[in-house]
């Protein structure tokens, strides 16, 4: 026979009694919560010590673009200047030495041209519709654009052409062709 007067005995353990359970339980999210604040605060730590190096190469290279930007900025200075040297060096020159058969005549200048063969004078100043030339000792009113033939001996298809005029001074092209060998 089987003695029922006896209780029935408990599993004992951690989790046995309520209390403990309570305990463990609260322990359990203790420790997750520290393990949680810990992994953030480590992240942080972790964050800013990289950003740091960060700052420092982002304020490098400010420095470095705002040196390269007054380089920049002198250079197209020095480009600015230098393109208007070469504009006004090549006014002067052209002044001086114009392009092949091409001259610059002043009022009351005479000019030889066309390698001896032919003179050219300009009387007086340019007026609106044309000017007047002396060419090889006859005078001529000839308008921009016109070509004006030349007799001269020794020589063959002689002619002046006057490309342009204005107030100071008239630009104009002469050339001779020399006689074709017989």
């Amino acid at each position: 026979m089987t003695d029922r007067t006896q209780a029935p005995s408990r599993p004992r353990g951690l989790f046995s009694e309520p209390e403990h359970r309570i305990v463990v339980g609260v322990g359990l999210v203790v420790v997750l919560i520290g393990i949680l604040v810990g992994g953030y605060l480590y992240g942080q730590f972790l964050a800013a010590r990289d950003l740091g190096g960060r700052d420092t190469i982002i304020e490098q290279l400010r420095s470095e673009n705002q040196k390269l930007k007054r380089s920049g900025d002198e250079a197209q200075a020095q480009l600015s200047n230098m393109s208007t040297k070469l504009k006004s060096t090549q006014a002067t020159l052209e002044a001086i030495l114009p392009s092949a058969n091409t001259y610059n005549i002043v009022p009351n200048q005479t000019l030889i041209v066309a390698e001896g063969h032919i003179t050219v004078g300009l009387i007086g100043t340019p007026a609106n519709e044309g000017i007047l030339l002396k060419i090889n000792g006859k005078q001529q009113t000839v308008s921009a654009g016109q070509v004006i033939p030349v007799d001269v001996p020794g020589a063959s298809n002689c002619q002046v052409t006057l490309q342009s005029f204005d107030m100071f001074k008239a630009v104009l092209n002469a050339t001779c062709a020399k006689p074709a060998a017989k």
